[in-house]
Protein backbone atom coordinates (compact mmCIF):
# COMPACT_ATOMS: atom_id res chain seq x y z
CA UNK A 1 0.00 0.00 0.00
CA UNK A 2 0.90 3.59 -0.66
CA UNK A 3 0.04 6.76 1.07
CA UNK A 4 -0.64 9.62 -0.69
CA UNK A 5 -1.41 13.29 -0.06
CA UNK A 6 -2.36 15.89 -2.57
CA UNK A 7 -5.08 18.33 -2.71
CA UNK A 8 -6.11 17.98 0.69
CA UNK A 9 -7.24 14.26 -0.11
CA UNK A 10 -5.85 11.24 1.63
CA UNK A 11 -5.04 8.25 -0.34
CA UNK A 12 -4.19 4.74 -0.22
CA UNK A 13 -3.61 2.79 -3.00
CA UNK A 14 -3.17 -1.02 -3.37
CA UNK A 15 -1.51 -2.74 -6.31
CA UNK A 16 -2.91 -6.16 -7.14
CA UNK A 17 -0.68 -8.35 -5.61
CA UNK A 18 -1.89 -7.43 -1.76
CA UNK A 19 -4.57 -9.53 -0.31
CA UNK A 20 -6.65 -7.00 1.12
CA UNK A 21 -10.00 -6.91 1.13
CA UNK A 22 -10.26 -3.13 -0.18
CA UNK A 23 -9.04 -1.96 -3.31
CA UNK A 24 -8.92 1.67 -2.68
CA UNK A 25 -9.65 3.99 0.07
CA UNK A 26 -9.45 7.94 -0.12
CA UNK A 27 -10.80 10.63 1.94
CA UNK A 28 -12.57 13.01 0.07
CA UNK A 29 -14.41 15.61 3.06
CA UNK A 30 -14.75 15.42 6.47
CA UNK A 31 -17.94 13.74 6.19
CA UNK A 32 -19.56 12.60 2.82
CA UNK A 33 -22.99 11.46 3.12
CA UNK A 34 -24.08 10.63 -0.47
CA UNK A 35 -21.95 9.81 -3.60
CA UNK A 36 -22.60 8.97 -7.20
CA UNK A 37 -20.86 7.70 -9.92
CA UNK A 38 -20.65 8.19 -13.83
CA UNK A 39 -20.98 5.22 -16.61
CA UNK A 40 -17.71 4.53 -16.70
CA UNK A 41 -16.87 5.07 -13.11
CA UNK A 42 -13.94 7.86 -13.76
CA UNK A 43 -15.91 10.40 -12.05
CA UNK A 44 -17.71 10.82 -8.36
CA UNK A 45 -20.30 13.11 -6.96
CA UNK A 46 -20.32 13.71 -3.49
CA UNK A 47 -21.60 15.42 -0.75
CA UNK A 48 -19.45 16.10 2.35
CA UNK A 49 -22.62 17.62 4.27
CA UNK A 50 -23.04 20.60 3.45
CA UNK A 51 -25.01 22.74 0.37
CA UNK A 52 -22.03 21.66 -1.75
CA UNK A 53 -21.70 18.64 -4.24
CA UNK A 54 -18.65 17.97 -5.22
CA UNK A 55 -17.73 16.14 -8.36
CA UNK A 56 -13.90 14.36 -8.77
CA UNK A 57 -12.69 13.11 -11.55
CA UNK A 58 -10.54 9.62 -10.70
CA UNK A 59 -7.93 8.26 -13.38
CA UNK A 60 -6.19 4.78 -13.63
CA UNK A 61 -4.02 5.16 -10.56
CA UNK A 62 -7.09 5.47 -8.32
CA UNK A 63 -6.24 9.20 -7.91
CA UNK A 64 -9.12 11.80 -7.20
CA UNK A 65 -9.29 15.02 -8.58
CA UNK A 66 -11.52 18.12 -7.85
CA UNK A 67 -13.00 19.10 -11.03
CA UNK A 68 -16.12 21.07 -10.30
CA UNK A 69 -18.47 21.85 -7.45
CA UNK A 70 -21.95 22.48 -7.70
CA UNK A 71 -23.03 25.36 -5.73
CA UNK A 72 -27.23 26.11 -6.52
CA UNK A 73 -28.51 24.88 -3.17
CA UNK A 74 -29.05 26.91 -0.01
CA UNK A 75 -29.06 23.64 2.51
CA UNK A 76 -27.51 20.46 2.87
CA UNK A 77 -27.43 17.96 -0.08
CA UNK A 78 -29.46 14.57 0.48
CA UNK A 79 -29.96 13.56 -3.08
CA UNK A 80 -27.67 12.54 -5.74
CA UNK A 81 -28.36 10.36 -8.64
CA UNK A 82 -26.04 9.79 -12.12
CA UNK A 83 -27.78 9.04 -14.87
CA UNK A 84 -25.63 7.24 -17.26
CA UNK A 85 -27.97 6.79 -20.07
CA UNK A 86 -28.48 10.84 -20.15
CA UNK A 87 -25.02 11.98 -18.24
CA UNK A 88 -27.30 13.95 -16.34
CA UNK A 89 -27.46 14.83 -12.50
CA UNK A 90 -30.48 15.35 -10.26
CA UNK A 91 -29.36 16.47 -6.69
CA UNK A 92 -32.01 17.12 -3.80
CA UNK A 93 -31.56 19.24 -0.71
CA UNK A 94 -33.23 20.36 2.81
CA UNK A 95 -33.78 23.83 0.78
CA UNK A 96 -36.78 21.55 -0.29
CA UNK A 97 -35.41 22.20 -4.38
CA UNK A 98 -34.35 19.55 -6.73
CA UNK A 99 -31.84 21.12 -9.61
CA UNK A 100 -31.07 18.70 -12.68
CA UNK A 101 -27.48 19.27 -13.90
CA UNK A 102 -26.54 19.06 -17.77
CA UNK A 103 -23.01 18.85 -18.73
CA UNK A 104 -22.71 22.06 -22.02
CA UNK A 105 -19.76 23.48 -23.17
CA UNK A 106 -17.24 22.32 -20.33
CA UNK A 107 -19.69 23.12 -17.79
CA UNK A 108 -22.77 21.71 -15.18
CA UNK A 109 -25.41 23.79 -15.60
CA UNK A 110 -28.53 23.22 -13.20
CA UNK A 111 -32.52 23.71 -14.14
CA UNK A 112 -34.43 24.77 -10.94
CA UNK A 113 -37.43 21.92 -10.55
CA UNK A 114 -40.04 23.19 -8.24
CA UNK A 115 -40.86 19.87 -6.07
CA UNK A 116 -44.12 22.04 -4.27
CA UNK A 117 -42.97 20.83 -0.55
CA UNK A 118 -42.73 22.43 2.54
CA UNK A 119 -40.45 19.95 4.18
CA UNK A 120 -37.14 18.85 3.65
CA UNK A 121 -36.22 16.47 0.18
CA UNK A 122 -34.67 12.93 1.80
CA UNK A 123 -33.66 11.16 -1.63
CA UNK A 124 -33.73 11.35 -5.33
CA UNK A 125 -33.67 9.10 -7.77
CA UNK A 126 -33.72 8.78 -11.88
CA UNK A 127 -36.08 6.07 -13.33
CA UNK A 128 -34.23 3.23 -15.32
CA UNK A 129 -34.88 5.10 -18.69
CA UNK A 130 -34.43 8.43 -16.94
CA UNK A 131 -37.47 10.37 -18.03
CA UNK A 132 -38.01 10.93 -14.88
CA UNK A 133 -37.38 11.23 -11.34
CA UNK A 134 -38.81 11.16 -7.68
CA UNK A 135 -38.27 12.86 -4.87
CA UNK A 136 -38.71 11.51 -1.34
CA UNK A 137 -39.32 14.50 1.61
CA UNK A 138 -40.22 15.44 4.77
CA UNK A 139 -43.87 16.12 3.76
CA UNK A 140 -45.22 12.97 3.58
CA UNK A 141 -44.99 12.49 -0.06
CA UNK A 142 -43.11 11.93 -3.21
CA UNK A 143 -42.73 13.96 -5.78
CA UNK A 144 -42.48 12.52 -9.33
CA UNK A 145 -40.82 14.64 -11.99
CA UNK A 146 -40.69 14.24 -15.81
CA UNK A 147 -40.07 16.77 -18.47
CA UNK A 148 -42.83 19.01 -19.86
CA UNK A 149 -41.52 19.86 -23.68
CA UNK A 150 -44.52 22.41 -24.84
CA UNK A 151 -43.31 24.66 -21.42
CA UNK A 152 -39.55 23.44 -21.66
CA UNK A 153 -40.25 22.93 -17.25
CA UNK A 154 -39.79 19.60 -15.28
CA UNK A 155 -42.98 19.42 -13.14
CA UNK A 156 -44.10 17.46 -10.52
CA UNK A 157 -46.88 15.10 -9.20
CA UNK A 158 -47.30 14.30 -5.64
CA UNK A 159 -48.04 10.84 -4.59
CA UNK A 160 -49.32 11.38 -1.28
CA UNK A 161 -49.97 7.75 1.02
CA UNK A 162 -47.29 8.34 3.92
CA UNK A 163 -48.20 9.17 6.93
CA UNK A 164 -44.77 10.37 7.74
CA UNK A 165 -41.27 11.18 6.28
CA UNK A 166 -40.52 9.29 3.22
CA UNK A 167 -36.65 7.94 3.70
CA UNK A 168 -35.51 6.61 0.62
CA UNK A 169 -37.38 5.07 -2.92
CA UNK A 170 -36.45 2.91 -5.48
CA UNK A 171 -37.78 2.35 -9.29
CA UNK A 172 -38.74 -1.40 -10.87
CA UNK A 173 -36.88 -1.89 -13.81
CA UNK A 174 -40.15 -1.57 -15.57
CA UNK A 175 -39.96 1.94 -14.98
CA UNK A 176 -43.75 2.39 -13.49
CA UNK A 177 -43.61 1.12 -10.16
CA UNK A 178 -41.85 2.60 -7.23
CA UNK A 179 -41.18 1.31 -3.47
CA UNK A 180 -40.53 3.66 -0.75
CA UNK A 181 -39.75 3.33 2.74
CA UNK A 182 -40.93 5.63 5.21
CA UNK A 183 -40.49 6.73 9.19
CA UNK A 184 -44.02 5.35 9.55
CA UNK A 185 -43.06 2.60 9.75
CA UNK A 186 -43.92 0.88 5.95
CA UNK A 187 -42.66 -0.06 3.07
CA UNK A 188 -44.87 0.70 -0.17
CA UNK A 189 -45.08 0.35 -3.88
CA UNK A 190 -47.09 2.85 -5.81
CA UNK A 191 -47.56 3.31 -9.64
CA UNK A 192 -46.01 6.07 -10.58
CA UNK A 193 -47.49 5.73 -14.41
CA UNK A 194 -47.50 9.30 -16.20
CA UNK A 195 -49.34 9.95 -19.01
CA UNK A 196 -47.56 10.99 -22.04
CA UNK A 197 -44.32 9.40 -20.87
CA UNK A 198 -44.88 6.45 -19.91
CA UNK A 199 -46.94 4.29 -22.43
CA UNK A 200 -49.21 1.46 -21.48
CA UNK A 201 -47.79 -0.84 -23.77
CA UNK A 202 -44.76 -0.80 -21.50
CA UNK A 203 -47.51 -2.73 -19.10
CA UNK A 204 -47.80 -6.77 -19.30
CA UNK A 205 -51.19 -7.73 -21.09
CA UNK A 206 -50.80 -10.22 -17.98
CA UNK A 207 -50.43 -7.47 -15.89
CA UNK A 208 -47.57 -7.05 -13.11
CA UNK A 209 -46.90 -9.20 -9.88
CA UNK A 210 -48.99 -5.92 -8.39
CA UNK A 211 -51.98 -5.77 -10.41
CA UNK A 212 -52.52 -4.30 -13.82
CA UNK A 213 -54.88 -1.22 -13.21
CA UNK A 214 -51.69 1.05 -12.64
CA UNK A 215 -53.15 5.29 -12.01
CA UNK A 216 -50.58 7.51 -10.92
CA UNK A 217 -50.30 7.34 -7.26
CA UNK A 218 -52.45 4.40 -6.98
CA UNK A 219 -51.29 2.20 -3.26
CA UNK A 220 -50.52 -1.27 -4.43
CA UNK A 221 -48.89 -2.95 -1.26
CA UNK A 222 -48.58 -1.58 1.75
CA UNK A 223 -46.30 -3.87 3.97
CA UNK A 224 -46.77 -3.02 8.10
CA UNK A 225 -45.37 -4.65 11.05
CA UNK A 226 -42.25 -4.03 10.06
CA UNK A 227 -40.57 -2.37 13.68
CA UNK A 228 -38.77 0.45 12.83
CA UNK A 229 -38.37 3.26 10.31
CA UNK A 230 -37.61 1.72 7.33
CA UNK A 231 -34.40 3.23 6.00
CA UNK A 232 -33.76 2.06 2.56
CA UNK A 233 -35.38 0.13 0.14
CA UNK A 234 -33.89 -1.51 -2.93
CA UNK A 235 -35.10 -3.96 -5.86
CA UNK A 236 -33.31 -6.63 -6.97
CA UNK A 237 -31.94 -6.64 -10.66
CA UNK A 238 -35.09 -8.66 -11.85
CA UNK A 239 -37.86 -6.94 -9.94
CA UNK A 240 -39.24 -10.28 -8.81
CA UNK A 241 -37.70 -9.01 -5.19
CA UNK A 242 -37.66 -6.00 -2.76
CA UNK A 243 -35.70 -5.86 0.25
CA UNK A 244 -35.82 -3.09 2.39
CA UNK A 245 -33.88 -2.29 6.05
CA UNK A 246 -35.53 -1.12 9.46
CA UNK A 247 -34.29 0.88 12.46
CA UNK A 248 -34.63 -2.51 14.48
CA UNK A 249 -31.75 -3.93 12.75
CA UNK A 250 -33.61 -6.36 10.36
CA UNK A 251 -33.14 -6.93 6.64
CA UNK A 252 -36.79 -7.79 5.35
CA UNK A 253 -37.07 -9.33 1.32
CA UNK A 254 -40.45 -9.64 -0.29
CA UNK A 255 -40.71 -12.39 -2.79
CA UNK A 256 -42.90 -10.53 -5.67
CA UNK A 257 -41.87 -12.36 -8.96
CA UNK A 258 -45.82 -13.47 -9.19
CA UNK A 259 -48.93 -11.93 -7.49
CA UNK A 260 -48.35 -14.37 -4.25
CA UNK A 261 -45.91 -11.78 -2.36
CA UNK A 262 -44.08 -13.98 0.51
CA UNK A 263 -42.38 -11.75 2.99
CA UNK A 264 -39.16 -12.94 5.09
CA UNK A 265 -36.82 -11.25 7.48
CA UNK A 266 -33.80 -11.40 9.52
CA UNK A 267 -32.70 -9.56 12.59
CA UNK A 268 -29.06 -8.51 12.30
CA UNK A 269 -27.26 -8.59 15.86
CA UNK A 270 -25.69 -5.61 15.55
CA UNK A 271 -27.03 -2.03 15.09
CA UNK A 272 -29.46 -0.44 12.12
CA UNK A 273 -28.27 -0.29 8.60
CA UNK A 274 -28.64 2.92 6.60
CA UNK A 275 -28.25 1.13 2.99
CA UNK A 276 -27.47 -1.64 0.92
CA UNK A 277 -27.17 -2.77 -2.68
CA UNK A 278 -28.34 -6.41 -4.60
CA UNK A 279 -24.72 -7.79 -6.20
CA UNK A 280 -27.31 -10.57 -7.64
CA UNK A 281 -30.80 -11.81 -7.37
CA UNK A 282 -29.93 -13.77 -4.29
CA UNK A 283 -27.05 -11.54 -2.32
CA UNK A 284 -27.10 -8.07 -1.30
CA UNK A 285 -24.69 -6.09 0.91
CA UNK A 286 -25.88 -4.02 3.60
CA UNK A 287 -24.12 -1.15 5.71
CA UNK A 288 -24.69 1.64 8.28
CA UNK A 289 -23.87 1.96 12.41
CA UNK A 290 -21.36 -1.07 12.43
CA UNK A 291 -19.18 0.41 10.10
CA UNK A 292 -19.11 -2.68 8.08
CA UNK A 293 -20.68 -4.27 5.24
CA UNK A 294 -22.24 -7.11 6.08
CA UNK A 295 -23.04 -9.95 3.34
CA UNK A 296 -26.87 -11.44 3.46
CA UNK A 297 -28.37 -13.99 1.15
CA UNK A 298 -32.19 -15.10 0.39
CA UNK A 299 -33.07 -18.66 -0.88
CA UNK A 300 -37.02 -17.51 -1.50
CA UNK A 301 -37.62 -19.08 1.46
CA UNK A 302 -35.73 -17.20 4.12
CA UNK A 303 -33.35 -14.16 4.27
CA UNK A 304 -29.70 -15.22 6.18
CA UNK A 305 -26.91 -13.43 7.50
CA UNK A 306 -23.37 -14.54 5.83
CA UNK A 307 -20.60 -13.02 7.05
CA UNK A 308 -19.17 -9.40 8.03
CA UNK A 309 -16.73 -8.41 4.92
CA UNK A 310 -14.29 -5.96 7.13
CA UNK A 311 -12.11 -8.66 8.56
CA UNK A 312 -9.87 -7.45 10.68
CA UNK A 313 -6.48 -9.14 8.58
CA UNK A 314 -4.47 -8.14 11.98
CA UNK A 315 -6.21 -10.27 14.54
CA UNK A 316 -5.10 -13.47 12.33
CA UNK A 317 -1.44 -13.00 12.76
CA UNK A 318 0.62 -13.89 15.93
CA UNK A 319 2.60 -10.93 17.73
CA UNK A 320 2.04 -7.88 15.43
CA UNK A 321 4.35 -5.43 17.26
CA UNK A 322 6.65 -4.87 14.37
CA UNK A 323 7.10 -1.71 12.64
CA UNK A 324 6.21 -3.24 9.46
CA UNK A 325 2.78 -5.05 11.25
CA UNK A 326 1.97 -1.39 12.68
CA UNK A 327 2.34 0.03 8.99
CA UNK A 328 0.22 -2.77 7.70
CA UNK A 329 -2.05 -1.69 10.36
CA UNK A 330 -2.68 1.87 9.39
CA UNK A 331 -3.09 1.09 5.96
CA UNK A 332 -5.52 -1.11 6.11
CA UNK A 333 -7.61 0.85 8.54
CA UNK A 334 -7.08 4.11 6.60
CA UNK A 335 -5.85 5.95 9.80
CA UNK A 336 -3.69 8.52 9.97
CA UNK A 337 -0.81 7.27 12.26
CA UNK A 338 0.62 6.47 15.83
CA UNK A 339 -1.05 6.94 18.94
CA UNK A 340 -4.65 6.64 17.67
CA UNK A 341 -5.49 2.98 18.19
CA UNK A 342 -7.35 3.66 21.57
CA UNK A 343 -9.60 5.82 19.32
CA UNK A 344 -9.56 4.03 15.71
CA UNK A 345 -12.07 1.40 15.16
CA UNK A 346 -10.40 -2.17 13.21
CA UNK A 347 -12.22 -1.45 10.21
CA UNK A 348 -12.05 1.18 7.31
CA UNK A 349 -14.54 2.82 7.81
CA UNK A 350 -14.20 5.23 11.29
CA UNK A 351 -17.81 6.28 11.36
CA UNK A 352 -21.17 5.33 9.91
CA UNK A 353 -21.06 3.74 6.12
CA UNK A 354 -24.28 6.36 4.79
CA UNK A 355 -24.07 5.04 1.11
CA UNK A 356 -23.52 2.11 -0.84
CA UNK A 357 -23.37 2.01 -5.15
CA UNK A 358 -22.27 -0.82 -7.41
CA UNK A 359 -18.89 -0.04 -9.31
CA UNK A 360 -17.43 -2.90 -11.02
CA UNK A 361 -19.05 -5.98 -12.87
CA UNK A 362 -22.52 -5.66 -14.15
CA UNK A 363 -25.93 -4.88 -12.62
CA UNK A 364 -27.37 -8.31 -12.35
CA UNK A 365 -23.91 -9.87 -11.05
CA UNK A 366 -21.95 -6.65 -9.19
CA UNK A 367 -17.88 -7.48 -8.80
CA UNK A 368 -16.48 -4.35 -7.25
CA UNK A 369 -18.82 -1.80 -4.88
CA UNK A 370 -18.00 2.12 -3.05
CA UNK A 371 -19.26 2.90 0.25
CA UNK A 372 -19.03 6.35 1.49
CA UNK A 373 -19.01 7.31 5.38
CA UNK A 374 -19.16 10.06 7.90
CA UNK A 375 -15.56 9.53 8.25
CA UNK A 376 -14.89 10.75 4.92
CA UNK A 377 -13.71 7.76 3.23
CA UNK A 378 -15.36 6.45 -0.04
CA UNK A 379 -13.59 2.79 -0.02
CA UNK A 380 -13.74 0.65 -2.91
CA UNK A 381 -13.95 -3.37 -2.36
CA UNK A 382 -13.14 -6.40 -4.65
CA UNK A 383 -16.13 -8.92 -3.91
CA UNK A 384 -14.04 -11.42 -5.80
CA UNK A 385 -11.34 -10.86 -2.85
CA UNK A 386 -13.85 -11.00 -0.83
CA UNK A 387 -14.83 -14.55 -1.44
CA UNK A 388 -11.21 -15.98 -1.78
CA UNK A 389 -10.36 -14.37 1.33
CA UNK A 390 -13.28 -15.13 3.16
CA UNK A 391 -13.87 -18.08 1.92
CA UNK A 392 -17.70 -17.05 1.38
CA UNK A 393 -20.07 -18.12 -1.47
CA UNK A 394 -22.40 -15.07 -3.49
CA UNK A 395 -25.06 -16.72 -4.84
Amino acid sequence: GINAEYGGIKHFLFDNSTTTMALDISRLAVSVTVHAWDQDKTRIAVSPNNSEVHIYSRNSSGEYVLEDMLLEHDSIVTGIDWGHKTNRIVTCAQDRNAYVWKFEDGKWKPTLVILRINRAATKCKWSPKEDKFAVASGANLVSVCYFEQDNDWWVSKHIKKHRSTVLDIDWHPNNILLATGSSDGKARVVSAFVRGVDNREDIPKSGTAFGSKLPFGVLLKEIDGIGGWVHTVKWSPSGNRLGFTSHDSTVHVLECGSTTHKHHNTRYNGLPFRDFVWVSENSLIAVGHDCNPALFSTDGNSVSFVSLLDQVEQQKKAGGGTARSMFENMVDRGSSGAGDSENTLPTKHQNCIVSICGFGGSPTKISQFSTAGLDGNVVIWSLDNLKSSLKITVA
